[in-house]
């Protein structure tokens, strides 16, 4: 079982990496969902000695982009792949709730001439259908999907999960996250059947690891 840690800056970071974390999604401001890491963070993100795939989000709440946030977006890919990173955490919608694919595939386009790992982020939880809303993600050929089931957490959305890893069939990774603790971690992992996790909270490491 792979085990993401959300780390708020270089600080959660390293304590991430301390406690034995497989990968870090590196990001800032968790009170809005996250945001992209300043430039700064991002130029020591490389260093940190285990995989780090970096929040490429200009700004909370909603996922529709305008032109200069798109422009922001495409920079930020770019400094990621110049700097090193394992990869990048990517979505977009448009104003009715469906995947905007064509926006994506220039995402994902520009990670790839880089050699980025590529993430859907939670976006797809906002969207009208999410079934729908995978199959279009799928298409991308991401590597991996972050997703709660479309609930507020990762337990509550446990049913939709286990249906989106099924329909998923390998072709990519269902990232379990949102509300997972070292309480219910394992009990999510059996009810989904997803083979990686993303939480906050380094003590989920433990949690599954020492079973």
């Amino acid at each position: 079982m792979l085990v993401e840690i959300c780390a708020d800056g270089l600080g959660a970071a390293r304590d991430a990496v301390r406690a034995d974390a497989d990968r870090i999604e590196l990001c800032e401001d968790l009170s809005c969902g996250g945001i992209t890491p300043s430039h700064e963070v991002l130029d020591e993100a490389a260093s940190l000695g285990v995989p780090v795939n970096v929040l490429i989000r200009p700004r909370g709440g909603d996922f529709v982009y305008n032109y200069a946030e798109i422009r922001s977006i495409l920079f930020n890919i770019a400094y990621c792949g110049n700097v090193g990173v394992n990869g990048v955490v990517i979505g977009a919608l448009t104003p009715d709730g469906r995947v905007d694919v064509p926006l994506c595939w220039d995402f994902i386009d520009l990670a790839r001439s880089y050699g980025l790992s590529v993430t859907f982020h939670r976006a797809i939880d906002r969207t009208a259908d999410i079934m729908e809303a995978l199959d279009d993600v799928l298409s991308l050929g991401v590597d991996r999907i972050l997703t709660s089931g479309g609930a507020d957490s990762a337990p509550e959305g446990a049913a939709v999960i286990r249906r989106m890893v099924e329909r998923a069939a390998g072709r990519a990774v269902i990232l379990a996250g949102a509300g997972i603790t070292p309480e219910n971690a394992l009990d999510l992992v059996n009810a989904t059947g997803v083979t990686e996790i993303h939480g906050s909270r380094t003590s989920i490491i433990n949690a599954i690891k020492k079973k």
